[in-house]
């Protein structure tokens, strides 16, 4: 099968079109990986060369669907059942009894799991949820969002494979799974609190869809983006936040060089980000 080449021109058009429709940015030396990955949707298209593929997602009757797929092509989802557990045990056992605290009036927490891939992360909140006596009473909303439509598809079905399961309890996979041909099936019951929605992180139109969040996970996502792009997430982040929410990223990521806006709490076993209180007459800025 003939490899496509993708010049040094072409390529610096294309990265440009992907970061206007998504924010997710290739460097210089990302170029050998958007050759490699595109091969398959050019040749799908009978397409033979770069160039042909461009003025397709640009102007083509089919380009929306063509831009989905290509979004799934760039972008790995790579995720599985409680990841990055000390993070949740810190979470569950000294956040949450603190916002449920908070929140006691109201009676209602709500979680957005941004960049939520096939559903691991926000189905994994939903069982720690149901597993605390505290929330039996409380009305326990969690967002899923994600840019990839097909990565939504799975997450709805709720069908998963074995990688899925590398690090969690027995207990809750006898608990809340049940086994069928395809694989192992989550029960209705977790699949209750979670909403699915499509959305693209760099879209900050349709942000307006989701209402204010008392905790944000956006682990490992910020990868893709520029600095440029990550303060924008970073800045609607903040103003998506409730007062003293909470920000959770991946423990390879931080807000160094980011935004000041967040307060580093210390936990026992982790550290988190915090929208802080401001004070009469202080305004918060990120940095330009």
């Amino acid at each position: 099968m003939t490899h496509i080449e993708l010049t040094d021109s072409m390529f610096r058009v294309l990265r440009d079109l992907i970061y206007e429709i998504s924010g997710i940015f290739f460097a210089e030396d990302g170029k050998p990986i958007l050759e490699n990955r595109l091969q398959q949707n050019i040749k799908k298209r009978q397409l033979t060369s770069f160039g042909d593929y461009y003025y397709f997602l640009k102007y083509d009757r089919n380009k929306d669907e063509e831009i989905a797929l290509l979004i799934d092509t760039i972008t790995i989802h790579e995720t599985y059942f409680f990841r990055e557990n000390r993070q949740l045990d810190t979470f569950m056992g000294e956040v949450i009894p603190e916002l449920s605290e908070r929140q006691k009036r109201t009676k209602r927490i709500r979680i957005w799991s941004a960049g939520c891939s096939t559903g691991e992360e926000p189905y994994t909140l939903s069982m720690l949820f149901l597993e605390n006596r505290l929330f039996r009473d409380f009305s326990v909303e969690i967002y899923a969002t994600d840019i990839s439509r097909a990565a939504l598809t799975h997450a709805r079905q709720g069908i998963y494979q074995n990688p899925s399961f590398r690090a969690i309890d027995p207990y809750f996979q006898k608990t809340y799974f049940t086994k069928e041909e395809s694989g192992l099936r989550i029960s209705d019951q977790v699949k209750k609190s979670v909403v699915f929605l499509h959305l693209n992180l760099y879209d900050y139109e349709r942000w307006g869809l989701l209402p204010e969040m008392d905790a944000i996970f956006c682990r490992n996502v910020m990868i893709y983006f520029d600095a440029p792009a990550k303060k924008r997430v970073i800045g609607s982040f903040y103003n998506k936040l409730k007062e003293g929410g909470f920000l959770l990223l991946g423990h390879s990521e931080s807000l160094m060089t980011l935004s000041t806006d967040f307060a580093m709490r210390h936990f026992k076993n982790d550290l988190l980000y915090q929208k802080t209180y401001p004070t009469q007459g202080d305004r918060l800025h990120f940095l330009k």
